[in-house]
Protein backbone atom coordinates (compact mmCIF):
# COMPACT_ATOMS: atom_id res chain seq x y z
CA UNK A 1 0.00 0.00 0.00
CA UNK A 2 1.19 3.99 -0.37
CA UNK A 3 1.18 5.78 2.91
CA UNK A 4 0.71 9.77 1.52
CA UNK A 5 2.84 11.69 3.91
CA UNK A 6 2.44 15.45 4.00
CA UNK A 7 4.90 17.65 6.27
CA UNK A 8 4.38 18.66 8.70
CA UNK A 9 1.57 16.01 9.77
CA UNK A 10 0.20 15.20 12.92
CA UNK A 11 2.57 13.30 14.68
CA UNK A 12 0.81 9.73 16.37
CA UNK A 13 2.04 9.16 20.11
CA UNK A 14 1.82 5.86 21.75
CA UNK A 15 3.67 3.19 23.96
CA UNK A 16 4.89 -0.34 23.58
CA UNK A 17 2.52 -2.01 26.06
CA UNK A 18 4.08 -3.57 28.96
CA UNK A 19 1.64 -4.93 31.19
CA UNK A 20 1.69 -3.65 34.59
CA UNK A 21 0.99 -7.40 36.20
CA UNK A 22 2.72 -9.98 35.28
CA UNK A 23 4.84 -8.23 32.13
CA UNK A 24 4.35 -10.36 28.94
CA UNK A 25 3.35 -13.71 31.25
CA UNK A 26 0.34 -12.20 31.53
CA UNK A 27 -1.40 -13.73 28.64
CA UNK A 28 -0.90 -17.05 29.99
CA UNK A 29 -3.89 -15.57 32.73
CA UNK A 30 -5.07 -12.43 31.16
CA UNK A 31 -7.43 -10.14 32.87
CA UNK A 32 -9.85 -7.77 31.26
CA UNK A 33 -9.57 -5.43 33.98
CA UNK A 34 -5.84 -5.40 34.87
CA UNK A 35 -5.39 -4.11 30.95
CA UNK A 36 -8.42 -1.22 31.75
CA UNK A 37 -6.41 -0.10 34.97
CA UNK A 38 -3.16 0.09 32.36
CA UNK A 39 -4.69 2.01 29.14
CA UNK A 40 -6.70 4.63 31.19
CA UNK A 41 -2.86 5.83 32.74
CA UNK A 42 -2.23 5.62 28.72
CA UNK A 43 -4.93 7.48 27.24
CA UNK A 44 -4.95 9.86 30.25
CA UNK A 45 -1.69 11.65 29.15
CA UNK A 46 -3.06 11.32 25.68
CA UNK A 47 -1.70 8.76 23.96
CA UNK A 48 -3.49 7.59 20.42
CA UNK A 49 -1.91 4.26 20.37
CA UNK A 50 0.00 0.77 21.54
CA UNK A 51 2.23 -1.46 20.27
CA UNK A 52 1.15 -4.85 21.99
CA UNK A 53 2.82 -8.48 21.59
CA UNK A 54 1.47 -11.85 21.38
CA UNK A 55 3.90 -14.65 22.25
CA UNK A 56 4.27 -16.60 19.30
CA UNK A 57 5.07 -19.96 21.15
CA UNK A 58 1.68 -19.78 23.22
CA UNK A 59 -0.33 -19.04 19.99
CA UNK A 60 1.13 -21.55 17.50
CA UNK A 61 2.94 -24.32 19.74
CA UNK A 62 3.03 -26.71 17.33
CA UNK A 63 4.19 -26.02 13.97
CA UNK A 64 0.30 -26.78 12.59
CA UNK A 65 -1.67 -25.68 15.69
CA UNK A 66 -2.43 -22.58 15.91
CA UNK A 67 -4.80 -21.92 19.16
CA UNK A 68 -7.96 -20.22 18.70
CA UNK A 69 -8.08 -19.55 22.45
CA UNK A 70 -4.68 -17.21 22.11
CA UNK A 71 -6.12 -15.34 19.00
CA UNK A 72 -9.38 -14.64 21.11
CA UNK A 73 -7.05 -13.16 24.26
CA UNK A 74 -5.61 -11.02 21.91
CA UNK A 75 -8.72 -9.37 20.21
CA UNK A 76 -9.69 -9.21 24.00
CA UNK A 77 -7.07 -6.79 24.51
CA UNK A 78 -7.37 -5.06 21.23
CA UNK A 79 -11.48 -4.56 22.44
CA UNK A 80 -10.35 -2.69 25.79
CA UNK A 81 -8.23 -0.79 24.13
CA UNK A 82 -10.63 0.63 21.88
CA UNK A 83 -12.60 1.71 25.33
CA UNK A 84 -10.08 4.48 26.24
CA UNK A 85 -9.89 5.85 22.22
CA UNK A 86 -6.28 3.35 21.67
CA UNK A 87 -5.44 2.53 18.01
CA UNK A 88 -2.90 -1.16 18.01
CA UNK A 89 -0.23 -2.25 15.89
CA UNK A 90 0.37 -5.85 16.96
CA UNK A 91 3.77 -7.49 16.56
CA UNK A 92 3.01 -11.11 15.16
CA UNK A 93 6.58 -13.32 16.16
CA UNK A 94 7.72 -12.87 20.05
CA UNK A 95 10.18 -13.27 19.38
CA UNK A 96 12.64 -11.36 21.45
CA UNK A 97 11.72 -9.21 24.39
CA UNK A 98 13.91 -7.42 26.84
CA UNK A 99 16.56 -10.34 26.90
CA UNK A 100 14.38 -13.15 26.69
CA UNK A 101 13.64 -15.01 23.45
CA UNK A 102 10.42 -16.87 22.96
CA UNK A 103 10.84 -19.44 20.44
CA UNK A 104 8.40 -22.63 19.81
CA UNK A 105 9.60 -25.97 20.45
CA UNK A 106 9.27 -27.05 16.65
CA UNK A 107 12.31 -24.53 16.54
CA UNK A 108 14.50 -25.74 18.96
CA UNK A 109 16.24 -29.08 21.11
CA UNK A 110 15.91 -32.01 18.29
CA UNK A 111 14.01 -30.04 16.13
CA UNK A 112 16.41 -27.13 15.38
CA UNK A 113 16.18 -25.23 12.62
CA UNK A 114 16.71 -21.86 11.27
CA UNK A 115 13.36 -19.34 11.70
CA UNK A 116 15.17 -17.94 9.01
CA UNK A 117 16.20 -20.47 6.27
CA UNK A 118 14.13 -23.72 6.95
CA UNK A 119 11.81 -23.89 4.17
CA UNK A 120 8.93 -26.16 6.41
CA UNK A 121 9.29 -23.83 9.50
CA UNK A 122 9.20 -20.93 6.81
CA UNK A 123 6.05 -22.65 5.84
CA UNK A 124 4.54 -22.74 9.85
CA UNK A 125 5.44 -19.26 10.04
CA UNK A 126 3.61 -17.91 6.82
CA UNK A 127 0.57 -19.90 7.93
CA UNK A 128 0.69 -18.10 11.65
CA UNK A 129 1.16 -14.59 10.06
CA UNK A 130 -1.23 -15.04 8.08
CA UNK A 131 -4.16 -16.41 10.58
CA UNK A 132 -3.26 -13.43 13.22
CA UNK A 133 -3.14 -11.14 10.72
CA UNK A 134 -6.78 -11.92 9.27
CA UNK A 135 -8.22 -12.17 12.95
CA UNK A 136 -7.08 -8.56 14.37
CA UNK A 137 -8.01 -7.14 10.90
CA UNK A 138 -11.38 -7.64 12.30
CA UNK A 139 -10.78 -4.46 14.72
CA UNK A 140 -11.17 -1.00 13.35
CA UNK A 141 -9.03 -0.01 15.99
CA UNK A 142 -6.13 -2.21 14.79
CA UNK A 143 -4.09 -0.05 12.10
CA UNK A 144 -0.61 -1.88 11.46
CA UNK A 145 1.08 -5.66 12.09
CA UNK A 146 4.87 -5.60 12.58
CA UNK A 147 6.97 -9.42 11.71
CA UNK A 148 8.44 -8.65 15.00
CA UNK A 149 9.94 -7.09 17.42
CA UNK A 150 13.31 -6.75 16.37
CA UNK A 151 13.41 -10.11 14.48
CA UNK A 152 17.23 -9.73 13.78
CA UNK A 153 17.97 -10.46 17.66
CA UNK A 154 17.26 -14.24 16.66
CA UNK A 155 20.28 -14.01 14.95
CA UNK A 156 22.80 -16.00 15.15
CA UNK A 157 21.18 -18.67 16.96
CA UNK A 158 19.01 -19.03 13.75
CA UNK A 159 21.74 -19.16 11.22
CA UNK A 160 21.11 -16.71 8.44
CA UNK A 161 22.55 -14.82 5.31
CA UNK A 162 21.54 -11.21 3.73
CA UNK A 163 19.75 -12.61 0.58
CA UNK A 164 18.05 -14.96 2.73
CA UNK A 165 16.82 -12.49 5.47
CA UNK A 166 15.64 -10.41 2.72
CA UNK A 167 13.76 -12.95 1.05
CA UNK A 168 12.25 -14.12 4.70
CA UNK A 169 11.23 -10.81 5.89
CA UNK A 170 9.55 -9.93 2.20
CA UNK A 171 7.86 -13.21 1.74
CA UNK A 172 5.98 -12.28 5.14
CA UNK A 173 5.78 -8.76 4.76
CA UNK A 174 3.24 -10.43 1.35
CA UNK A 175 1.53 -12.46 3.37
CA UNK A 176 0.36 -9.87 5.99
CA UNK A 177 -0.63 -7.42 2.93
CA UNK A 178 -2.56 -10.07 1.49
CA UNK A 179 -4.29 -11.05 4.64
CA UNK A 180 -5.11 -7.63 5.45
CA UNK A 181 -4.60 -4.84 2.60
CA UNK A 182 -5.60 -2.22 4.92
CA UNK A 183 -3.49 -2.57 7.40
CA UNK A 184 0.42 -1.02 7.46
CA UNK A 185 2.94 -4.48 7.11
CA UNK A 186 5.88 -3.69 8.84
CA UNK A 187 9.31 -4.88 9.15
CA UNK A 188 11.27 -4.01 12.61
CA UNK A 189 15.02 -4.54 13.41
CA UNK A 190 17.29 -3.22 16.26
CA UNK A 191 20.06 -0.61 15.26
CA UNK A 192 22.71 -3.42 14.60
CA UNK A 193 21.10 -3.19 11.15
CA UNK A 194 22.88 0.35 10.80
CA UNK A 195 25.82 0.25 12.39
CA UNK A 196 27.38 -3.64 12.06
CA UNK A 197 29.31 -4.19 8.94
CA UNK A 198 28.94 -8.12 9.62
CA UNK A 199 25.11 -8.03 10.36
CA UNK A 200 23.28 -10.33 8.32
CA UNK A 201 19.79 -7.94 8.21
CA UNK A 202 20.73 -4.44 5.97
CA UNK A 203 19.93 -0.74 5.74
CA UNK A 204 18.33 -1.51 2.25
CA UNK A 205 15.55 -4.60 4.12
CA UNK A 206 14.40 -1.11 6.64
CA UNK A 207 13.29 1.09 3.94
CA UNK A 208 12.81 -1.24 1.19
CA UNK A 209 10.39 -3.45 2.89
CA UNK A 210 7.33 -2.72 4.43
CA UNK A 211 5.15 0.37 4.06
CA UNK A 212 7.15 2.67 6.29
CA UNK A 213 10.22 2.57 8.13
CA UNK A 214 10.98 1.58 12.10
CA UNK A 215 13.78 2.55 13.61
CA UNK A 216 14.53 1.82 17.20
CA UNK A 217 16.60 3.84 18.93
CA UNK A 218 18.62 2.90 22.42
CA UNK A 219 21.66 4.49 23.90
CA UNK A 220 23.13 1.70 25.14
CA UNK A 221 24.78 0.68 21.54
CA UNK A 222 26.94 3.19 23.15
CA UNK A 223 26.03 6.64 21.96
CA UNK A 224 25.67 7.67 26.37
CA UNK A 225 29.52 6.32 26.69
CA UNK A 226 30.48 9.16 24.21
CA UNK A 227 28.82 12.44 26.17
CA UNK A 228 26.96 10.70 29.18
CA UNK A 229 22.90 10.72 29.23
CA UNK A 230 22.35 14.37 28.61
CA UNK A 231 24.97 14.98 25.79
CA UNK A 232 24.17 16.10 22.31
CA UNK A 233 24.80 12.69 20.48
CA UNK A 234 22.93 10.91 23.20
CA UNK A 235 19.74 13.54 22.90
CA UNK A 236 20.07 13.64 19.26
CA UNK A 237 20.67 9.80 18.46
CA UNK A 238 16.84 9.20 17.76
CA UNK A 239 16.99 12.34 15.42
CA UNK A 240 19.81 10.64 13.45
CA UNK A 241 18.55 7.26 13.61
CA UNK A 242 15.56 8.72 11.58
CA UNK A 243 17.81 10.86 9.48
CA UNK A 244 19.91 7.74 8.20
CA UNK A 245 16.37 6.04 7.64
CA UNK A 246 15.16 8.62 5.49
CA UNK A 247 18.33 9.28 3.23
CA UNK A 248 18.93 5.78 2.76
CA UNK A 249 15.14 5.38 1.37
CA UNK A 250 14.86 5.31 -2.42
CA UNK A 251 11.59 7.48 -1.81
CA UNK A 252 12.15 10.76 -0.16
CA UNK A 253 8.20 10.78 1.23
CA UNK A 254 8.89 7.76 2.66
CA UNK A 255 7.76 8.11 6.62
CA UNK A 256 10.12 6.78 9.64
CA UNK A 257 8.21 5.36 12.83
CA UNK A 258 10.49 5.79 15.88
CA UNK A 259 8.75 2.60 16.93
CA UNK A 260 11.48 2.38 20.26
CA UNK A 261 13.13 5.03 22.33
CA UNK A 262 13.42 4.96 25.69
CA UNK A 263 15.29 6.08 29.12
CA UNK A 264 17.71 3.26 30.07
CA UNK A 265 19.29 2.77 33.75
CA UNK A 266 22.03 3.44 34.01
CA UNK A 267 22.79 5.62 30.80
CA UNK A 268 20.31 7.53 32.05
CA UNK A 269 20.11 8.21 35.35
CA UNK A 270 16.76 9.02 37.45
CA UNK A 271 17.66 11.81 38.12
CA UNK A 272 18.15 13.30 34.30
CA UNK A 273 15.29 10.88 32.78
CA UNK A 274 12.89 14.19 32.48
CA UNK A 275 15.62 16.26 30.65
CA UNK A 276 16.32 13.52 28.54
CA UNK A 277 12.87 13.17 27.53
CA UNK A 278 12.48 16.07 26.98
CA UNK A 279 15.28 16.95 24.82
CA UNK A 280 15.12 13.72 22.65
CA UNK A 281 11.80 14.61 21.90
CA UNK A 282 11.89 18.28 20.66
CA UNK A 283 15.31 17.18 18.48
CA UNK A 284 13.31 14.21 16.93
CA UNK A 285 9.52 15.60 17.01
CA UNK A 286 11.28 18.56 14.49
CA UNK A 287 12.59 15.69 11.81
CA UNK A 288 9.82 15.92 8.99
CA UNK A 289 10.36 12.73 7.89
CA UNK A 290 8.51 11.47 11.50
CA UNK A 291 5.64 9.62 11.29
CA UNK A 292 5.40 9.28 15.44
CA UNK A 293 7.04 8.31 18.32
CA UNK A 294 6.07 4.66 20.39
CA UNK A 295 7.68 5.01 23.64
CA UNK A 296 9.71 2.13 25.70
CA UNK A 297 7.58 1.17 27.88
CA UNK A 298 4.45 1.86 29.26
CA UNK A 299 5.46 0.55 32.75
CA UNK A 300 7.60 -0.84 34.95
CA UNK A 301 8.63 -4.42 35.32
CA UNK A 302 7.48 -5.80 38.99
CA UNK A 303 11.02 -6.47 40.31
CA UNK A 304 9.32 -9.81 42.42
CA UNK A 305 10.14 -11.01 38.23
CA UNK A 306 13.80 -12.73 38.33
CA UNK A 307 16.66 -12.64 36.16
CA UNK A 308 16.18 -9.74 33.79
CA UNK A 309 19.00 -6.76 33.06
CA UNK A 310 19.08 -4.14 35.56
CA UNK A 311 17.65 -1.72 32.93
CA UNK A 312 14.80 -3.85 32.35
CA UNK A 313 13.02 -2.96 35.28
CA UNK A 314 12.45 0.98 35.20
CA UNK A 315 11.73 1.88 31.66
CA UNK A 316 7.72 2.38 32.39
CA UNK A 317 5.73 5.42 31.68
CA UNK A 318 4.41 4.76 35.17
CA UNK A 319 5.05 2.41 37.89
CA UNK A 320 3.50 -0.61 38.36
CA UNK A 321 1.12 0.50 40.76
CA UNK A 322 0.36 3.52 37.99
CA UNK A 323 1.85 6.51 39.52
CA UNK A 324 3.30 8.75 36.38
CA UNK A 325 6.82 8.87 36.34
CA UNK A 326 8.69 12.33 35.04
CA UNK A 327 9.43 10.44 31.81
CA UNK A 328 5.21 10.44 31.27
CA UNK A 329 4.66 13.88 31.96
CA UNK A 330 7.70 14.72 29.66
CA UNK A 331 5.96 13.22 26.80
CA UNK A 332 2.54 14.25 27.67
CA UNK A 333 3.89 17.41 26.83
CA UNK A 334 5.39 16.87 23.53
CA UNK A 335 1.76 15.28 22.71
CA UNK A 336 0.22 18.85 22.82
CA UNK A 337 2.35 20.70 19.67
CA UNK A 338 5.11 19.56 17.17
CA UNK A 339 7.49 22.20 16.11
CA UNK A 340 7.68 24.10 13.03
CA UNK A 341 9.45 22.25 10.24
CA UNK A 342 11.23 24.95 7.93
CA UNK A 343 13.81 24.20 5.67
CA UNK A 344 17.50 22.88 6.43
CA UNK A 345 20.84 21.59 5.43
CA UNK A 346 22.40 18.29 4.91
CA UNK A 347 25.38 16.76 5.31
CA UNK A 348 26.77 14.58 3.17
CA UNK A 349 27.01 11.30 3.70
CA UNK A 350 30.02 9.72 1.76
CA UNK A 351 28.52 5.69 2.44
CA UNK A 352 26.01 4.37 0.44
CA UNK A 353 24.50 2.27 2.99
CA UNK A 354 21.93 0.84 0.36
CA UNK A 355 25.49 -0.71 -2.04
CA UNK A 356 27.80 -0.72 1.03
CA UNK A 357 26.93 -2.33 4.06
CA UNK A 358 30.01 -3.82 4.73
CA UNK A 359 31.05 0.37 5.54
CA UNK A 360 28.01 0.68 8.33
CA UNK A 361 30.75 1.00 11.06
CA UNK A 362 31.94 4.44 9.21
CA UNK A 363 28.40 5.75 10.28
CA UNK A 364 27.90 4.30 13.73
CA UNK A 365 28.13 6.44 16.54
CA UNK A 366 31.53 7.78 17.47
CA UNK A 367 32.24 7.70 13.91
CA UNK A 368 33.89 11.00 11.65
CA UNK A 369 30.26 11.73 10.46
CA UNK A 370 28.51 11.00 13.32
CA UNK A 371 30.55 13.32 15.57
CA UNK A 372 30.39 15.70 12.67
CA UNK A 373 26.38 15.53 12.28
CA UNK A 374 26.26 15.86 16.03
CA UNK A 375 28.69 18.90 15.44
CA UNK A 376 26.36 20.45 13.24
CA UNK A 377 23.18 19.55 14.73
CA UNK A 378 23.75 21.66 17.95
CA UNK A 379 22.76 24.78 15.93
CA UNK A 380 19.30 23.23 14.67
CA UNK A 381 17.85 20.37 12.41
CA UNK A 382 20.04 18.79 10.16
CA UNK A 383 19.60 15.90 7.65
CA UNK A 384 21.72 13.38 6.30
CA UNK A 385 22.22 13.10 2.39
CA UNK A 386 23.61 10.66 0.63
CA UNK A 387 26.62 11.94 -2.17
CA UNK A 388 24.71 10.33 -5.36
CA UNK A 389 21.54 12.75 -4.11
CA UNK A 390 23.09 15.54 -3.00
CA UNK A 391 23.08 17.73 -5.88
CA UNK A 392 19.27 16.20 -7.19
CA UNK A 393 17.50 19.63 -6.76
CA UNK A 394 13.81 17.69 -6.39
CA UNK A 395 15.57 15.30 -4.24
CA UNK A 396 16.44 17.40 -1.79
CA UNK A 397 13.04 20.03 -2.06
CA UNK A 398 11.04 16.71 -1.14
CA UNK A 399 12.78 16.16 1.80
CA UNK A 400 12.82 19.89 2.81
CA UNK A 401 16.70 20.59 1.97
CA UNK A 402 17.89 23.90 1.13
CA UNK A 403 21.30 23.55 1.50
CA UNK A 404 24.51 21.05 1.57
CA UNK A 405 27.19 20.25 3.73
CA UNK A 406 30.67 18.99 3.59
CA UNK A 407 32.36 17.50 6.34
CA UNK A 408 35.08 19.28 7.59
Amino acid sequence: MTLPCTSPAPLRFGANYVPSAGWFYSWLDPSADAFRRDFEDLAGIGLDHVRVFPIWPWIQPNRTLIRQRGIDDLLGLIDVAAEFGLSVAVDLLQGHLSSFDFLPSWVLTWHRRSVFTDPAVRDGVAAYVDTLTRAVATRDNVFAVTLGNEVDNLWPANPTAPEESARWAAELVGVARAAAPRLLSLHSLYDAAWYDPGHPFHPADSVDLGDLTTVHSWVFNGVSALDGPLGPATVSHADYLVELAAATSLDPARPVWLQEVGAPRPDVPEADAAEFVRRTLATVTANPALWGVTWWCSHDLDRALADFPEREYDLGLFTVDHRAKPAARELAAAVRERPAAGGRPALVCGVDLRSEPDRRADVAPGSAFHAEWVRLRQAGPLAVVSASRAADSAYLAARGIDAVLTQA
